[in-house]
């Protein structure tokens, strides 16, 4: 799907310029080996030394607030981007001034709180699930009287994957919520559960110039409120993933966004949809799309940033994308070293995604599996048959 509207001021980076990341984690590593394919150069700014990102980009080894080392990034490199929401306000603004960030620092500003994100995509006239602000125990009170059980309070800074958020299935647990996230010390905000019947995104990329590309839909199922697998196309009617597409692609447009903007979205019982959560980076549930679309995410966001024209969305191919986490890596190692029998008589192709992490824990993202397909039923009956899942 595409939106055009074209400004004539927007710079343009050719192949050979530098583009700086902040941030050295495997969405850096992944853009980084596809701008690479392109002639772009690119140097990450990462406290941790050899990140997966450093393997494959030239790495400046200093933490995210460390506006020297902020500084000799600005001065390295052409354009610079990020592969994660948390950036530091002081070396944002920095390198805004010293440097040239399409991106800017406003859609970081919307995206790092929950509540100004939900208003701005209010602004967009796109919905979202009803919430309250909390700010008290009597806020808490009157707001689950209001939306009702269940509900979900949550931080409006800091949470990833679950963390920072509490489920309230019955209005005596919901006290003692407020209390332990209160205790964190940052606002919160309640939002009324919705009954879906599934989990929906899309990828939109914007260059400066206003054009406009969105990815298929992916439908996600979370485990342990983390990604397990993305299946394209998404299990829903055409006319709702037109719909999802023609709303990812208004918030990007109202928001000015430059880059990929994800937009996570619930699918009601009823067919209605309602925004959950944005990013304004690459996402892991746009990893299908490095083999199975025309165009992947990373090449996508390179395109944007640099101001080059976007590049065709087109599905290739139906996919399923699983995530490899710390307790499935040795499994999935041993099975891709051996001819895969299953795989053969399912008629699909397995494309393995490592990200170079140091140490595999329980939970961490360490690869992720493209599984391409003629049917997304057989890529799901390949990852039940294989039991490295099996807990999920």
């Amino acid at each position: 799907m595409i939106n055009k509207l074209i400004s004539e001021s927007a710079k343009v980076f050719p192949s050979g310029a530098t583009i700086g990341i902040l941030g050295g984690g495997q969405l850096g590593r992944m853009m980084t080996l596809s701008g690479t394919a392109m002639g772009y150069r690119f140097i990450t700014l990462e406290p941790t030394e050899n990140s997966p990102c450093g393997q494959v980009a030239r790495q400046i080894v200093a933490g995210y607030d460390d506006q020297n080392a902020a500084r000799q990034l600005a001065e390295e490199c052409d354009v610079i981007t990020y592969e994660f929401e948390n950036v530091d306000a002081e070396v944002a603004a920095l390198l805004e001034n010293e440097a040239y960030v399409p991106q800017g620092s406003r859609l970081l500003y919307t995206t790092q709180h929950r509540l100004r994100e939900k208003r701005a995509i209010e602004a967009a006239g796109v919905p979202v699930a009803p919430y309250r602000e909390i700010t008290s125990a009597e806020d808490m009170s009157a707001a689950v009287e209001a939306l009702g059980v269940p509900c979900v309070l949550k931080t409006v800074t800091g949470g990833y994957d679950g963390k920072g958020q509490r489920v309230i299935r019955d209005r005596e647990a919901a006290l003692e919520a407020y209390e332990e996230l209160a205790s964190l010390g940052t606002e919160l905000v309640l939002e009324q559960f919705v009954a879906f019947n599934c989990e929906i995104s899309v990828i939109a990329a914007r260059n400066p110039q206003g054009e406009i590309r969105t990815f298929p839909p992916a439908e996600n199922v979370h485990v342990n409120n983390i990604l397990h697998t993305s299946v394209v196309p998404a299990r829903v009617s055409s006319e709702l993933q037109l719909e999802a597409q023609q709303l990812a692609a208004k918030i990007a447009e109202s928001m000015g966004a430059v880059g990929l903007l994800a937009v996570e979205m619930f699918v009601t019982r009823d067919g209605q949809l309602y925004v959950n959560e944005l990013a304004p980076r690459p996402h892991n549930s746009g990893h299908y799309t490095m083999e199975a679309c025309s165009t992947s995410q990373f090449e996508q966001h390179v395109r944007a940033i640099c101001g080059l024209p976007l590049a065709d969305t087109c599905l290739l191919s139906p996919v399923v994308m699983v995530n490899v986490l710390g307790e499935h890596i040795e499994a999935v190692i041993d099975r891709f070293a051996k001819k895969d029998s299953d795989a053969d008589e399912l008629g699909i192709v397995p494309k393995l995604h490592l990200y170079g992490k140091a140490e595999a824990k329980t939970g961490r993202k360490m690869g992720h599996i493209n599984l391409l397909c003629h049917d997304v039923q057989h890529a799901l009956d390949w990852i039940d048959k294989t039991n490295i899942w099996r807990n999920e």
